[in-house]
Formats: structure tokens, sequence, C-alpha cells
């Protein structure tokens, strides 16, 4: 009966132990983008349609959430932004493939596209000059709080407020390479 008691109790705090952490994952995209998330310009004619996307396990607490992609490569000297959306409803954990497109009305309720470094509202696919491979991190982002931004809003004041009111944040990377 001890050793049993015994076996419960470490189970128990194996368990315990094992948080959930945010976790960010698409069903569309791993290591490389393909020819349907690239962009539609520069030399690329990509179907410019934005990946789906899911989270699970956001921190207690969590009002709103937001979705950005970012080329820290982009020969720009500040990056490029390809696709800033906040305020994102805390009971929505998904956005569906197209979601990214200009009319929104694949987004959910309340979410807000602002404009990208292309200069227009929406996703804006991958279209990396000739040379090495960029990297492109998409980030959901918990917030504690909705984000006081709009539209116009550029994508590196919406990042600054992101940051400020950020609970957590999960990531992954994705490359594209100029064929």
């Amino acid at each position: 009966m001890k050793q049993m008691m015994m076996l419960l109790l470490a189970t128990v705090l194996l368990t315990a132990g094992r948080a959930q952490t945010f976790t960010l994952k698409s069903k569309e995209v791993g290591g490389q983008f393909t020819n349907r998330h690239m962009f539609n310009a520069f030399g690329y004619s990509g179907e410019n349609v934005s990946p789906q996307l899911a989270w699970e396990n956001a921190p207690a607490g969590t009002q709103s959430f937001a979705v950005t992609m970012y080329d820290k490569d982009a020969p720009t000297g500040s990056g490029f932004w390809h696709w800033v959306v906040f305020n994102i409803p805390a009971s929505v954990h998904e956005l569906v493939s197209g979601a990214g497109d200009a009319s929104g009305k694949l987004m959910p309720a309340g979410a807000i596209q602002s404009i990208t470094d292309y200069g227009s509202v929406g996703y804006g696919g991958p279209a990396p000059p000739p040379g090495a491979p960029h990297q492109y991190l998409i980030t959901v982002y918990a917030l504690k709080s909705k984000v006081d931004a709009t539209v116009a809003t550029s994508g590196a004041l919406v990042g600054f407020h992101l940051n400020a009111l950020a609970l957590a944040k999960a990531s992954i990377v994705v490359y594209a390479q100029h064929p």
C-alpha cells in the first residue's frame, strides 16, 4: 500500500511539474514557405495567402491576441512587417488559411489588420531579394488588454504596444529564398 501511495504521489508531482506552455502551430507552414504563401510581385507569382495558425495554453488574464509576421533579414535597416493583426478576441485560438485577405471577411469579428510595410492592409507574403534565405518570424501575443491602434498604425508602432501589453508570446520561424 505504501508503494502504491508513493507511486501515485510521484505521478501527481510529475504531472504538475509539466506546465503547459503557450504554443503557436500551423498545419500549413513548417520550415519553408510554399508558393501559396509567397507575394505576387517583385519577380514572384505567389498566391499571397496567409497561413493557418493556431495557438493554445494562453496565460490566465489574456484579454486579446495579436499576430505578426516580420522579416528581420529584409535589406531595409529596420526589417519588414508582412502582417500585423491585433484585437483578436480572447475566445479565438485560430486564424484560418486566407484570413489575412485585405477584405477581412475570414478574420474574427473585432480583429484589426493594420498596414504592412508593403503599404497595404492585410497579409503580404514573403518576397526576398536574391541571396541568402530570409527568416520570417510569425508570432502570436497573449495580451492583457486590447491594443489602442487603428488600421493606419504602422507595424513598428503596433509592435511597441504589443511588447508593452504582452503576457506571453509564441513564435515559429519559416524561411523563404529567391528562386
